[in-house]
């Protein structure tokens, strides 16, 4: 039987959010600096008076913009061995462990920009569709390559990776509004289960 499992990322397999916690690991000063500017459109956020993914590009580009690749990834690496232990929920960790990874692939799909997940992913050995950081001349431009891979951008992203494969099964966890898309696709959908 071929199984494919889909896992939202932040809030599913792991405690909390990491994007402030990467941008603060990153560069701690202009994280705060960043987040002072930015508190007037968080509240707007809040009261659903702006648009969350211009808000989130507006906070990522502002603390990682003109960043060398080789660094981001090369932090995110340190990132992910300092801080893995104490972000994933053990319950999901031991999920994950007892899959049968025979006839099975599996993808993290997530919000979050690829370049801190991406450690996460690959230490699993898992796929990964996630918001893509823009790169021009392996400078960070501040930009997402595409649009945020969230709400319905999740399901859009899944059915493009396995176009032309056929599973018997196909089963997701998520934990929020924005995973909704994906979950009412697969054949079996489970809302915050590591909770």
């Amino acid at each position: 039987m071929r199984k494919l499992y889909l896992f939202d990322f932040d809030g599913t397999l792991t405690f909390r959010d990491t994007m402030f916690l990467f941008l603060k690991f990153y560069h701690p000063r202009r994280f705060y600096l960043s987040f002072l500017v930015h508190i007037p459109l968080f509240v707007l956020l809040k009261l659903k008076l702006a648009d969350a993914e211009k808000v989130k590009k507006s906070f990522i580009s502002a603390v990682l913009k003109g960043e060398k690749r080789q660094e981001i990834e090369a932090r995110a690496q340190e990132f992910f061995l300092r801080h893995h232990k104490a972000l994933i929920r053990p319950n999901a960790q031991q999920f994950i462990d007892k899959i049968n990874r025979n006839q099975t692939e599996i993808y993290i799909v997530s919000a979050s920009l690829d370049i801190w997940v991406k450690p996460f992913a690959d230490n699993w050995g898992f796929k990964l569709l996630a918001t893509q950081a823009d790169f021009d001349n392996e400078i960070f431009t501040g930009n997402f390559m595409g649009k945020n891979c969230n709400g319905d951008e999740k399901r859009c992203r899944i059915k493009t990776a396995i176009a032309h494969q056929k599973f018997d099964k196909t089963i997701a966890f998520g934990d929020s509004t924005g995973d909704r898309e994906m979950l009412a696709w697969a054949d079996e959908s489970h809302f915050e289960f590591f909770h």
